[in-house]
């Protein structure tokens, strides 16, 4: 049997997945690919003038009717306004493009300021070697800044940002480490100075790899021991490139030097234990983990946002702060932007932003092959009354739904308004 088949319109049922074949401004519905949920739904089809529609059989809950069984049965009555219901969700579809079009405005001003931040981050860490005080007032502005907007925002929605270039991974890794630990302290509880701190710390947690030559870095070949040990000696190098300027905080220093030290002791480059390691230490090595997982070196294939939160839930108990772990599984929600998930109406679509107030209703952009790529509806799952059945690895999608919806191999995150009138 095939995927989709090519049916009358007299012969849905209630319970089809039907593609319409017409564009989709020259309809009412929000998607031009859904399930039927009525029979209105399939009247106002009727009404549209077309003849056929498509149905895929694996997303419908009941087979098409047979052309013999359509033509011999009379059609339910409906009882609904059609004119009005129409009326109404042509409304609804306006409504829906107009508050599309503002989500679209505000992820582009959060996406500004990711780059604004972006092109912060690079200055500084280039001046870290010959001017390194100035490097540290530059981040300590930096963290300032952010901290006023996270501190300032009401409904706060972590969004997802375009992915770094090949060159740029130092930059974005040390930003998004900066800003989901700042995000995680406020979540937390923390004070304006911790939440500072932890920020600052993490923004600098790395810079000990420009200690480490280029080509080590880029490396695509597994480490030979000597070059593993050698690696590992890079938060030590960090914390004495910092230590040039007797600016940096003591407290954001401990970052720099423990971000790879585990509670058990099995970390680096020292092997500290629980009690030796402070609370900003322990947040910081937990997003650290997170987000290496996620924003791998060269050598390393990337974990989905899902596939990361789930491996350092099961393999990690021992090692870092549970506390932390599970404020971030919260924070992030169980499907992080980022992730491709499959919805109840049997559609594709990947998680743009979470808001942090409703963690298990994410904002999504659907595929849907009828609706132009730059115009891809991004919604409310709670609008739509729409749920997630499951997350999907991006390697198992079709090819023009890969296309389409543009999974990023490497995750970067800001926050930003609500992006609701």
């Amino acid at each position: 049997m095939k995927k989709s088949r090519k049916v009358m319109v007299n012969q849905l049922q209630v319970g089809n997945f039907v593609r319409l074949p017409v564009s989709w401004k020259d309809h009412p519905f929000l998607f031009s690919s859904f399930k039927l949920k009525q029979q209105a739904q399939i009247e106002l089809i009727r009404k549209l003038g077309i003849e056929h529609v498509f149905v895929d059989i694996d997303k419908s809950e009941t087979d098409p009717l047979t052309p013999e069984v359509a033509s011999s049965k009379p059609q339910p009555k409906v009882d609904t306004d059609l004119a009005s219901l129409t009326e109404e969700m042509q409304k609804s579809k306006i409504e829906k493009i107009d508050q599309l079009k503002k989500m679209r405005r505000d992820l582009q001003k959060t996406q500004q300021e990711f780059d604004r931040s972006i092109a912060k981050m690079r200055n500084l860490i280039n001046k870290l070697r010959s001017r390194p005080l100035n490097a540290i007032e530059d981040g300590k502005e930096l963290i300032h800044d952010i901290s006023n907007q996270l501190l300032n925002a009401d409904n706060l929605v972590l969004h997802l940002m375009d992915e770094a270039k090949n060159d740029d991974g130092i930059y974005y890794h040390s930003l998004n480490v900066s800003i989901l630990s700042m995000i995680m302290a406020k979540e937390l509880g923390w004070e304006r100075n911790e939440i500072e701190l932890v920020g600052l710390g993490a923004l600098f947690h790395d810079t000990g790899k420009l200690k480490v030559p280029a080509q080590l870095m880029r490396k695509k070949t597994p480490l030979t021991p000597p070059e593993i040990n050698f690696m590992k000696q890079h938060p030590i190098m960090g914390a004495e490139l910092l230590k040039l300027a007797d600016t940096f905080p003591e407290q954001a220093q401990s970052i720099v030097l423990n971000h790879h030290e585990y509670l058990d002791g099995s970390g680096y480059p020292k092997g500290l234990k629980k009690d030796s390691l402070s609370k900003l230490d322990q947040l910081v090595t937990a997003i650290n983990l997170y987000d290496t997982l996620c924003h791998p070196e060269g050598r390393n294939k990337a974990k989905t946002p899902y596939a990361a939160l789930g491996f350092i839930y099961k393999n990690y108990k021992e090692k870092l702060n549970q506390e932390v772990v599970g404020k971030l599984i919260k924070m992030l929600g169980i499907y992080p932007p980022g992730s491709i998930v499959e919805l109840s109406s049997g559609q594709f679509a990947m998680v743009m932003a979470v808001n942090l107030d409703k963690i298990l209703l994410p904002r999504i952009m659907v595929y849907d092959n009828l609706v132009p790529k730059e115009q891809a509806p991004i919604v409310d799952l709670e609008d739509e009354k729409l749920t997630i059945v499951k997350c999907i690895p991006p390697a198992a999608l079709p090819e023009k739904v890969m296309q389409y919806l543009n999974p990023r191999e490497r995750v970067s995150y800001f926050f930003g308004a609500n992006g609701k009138k």
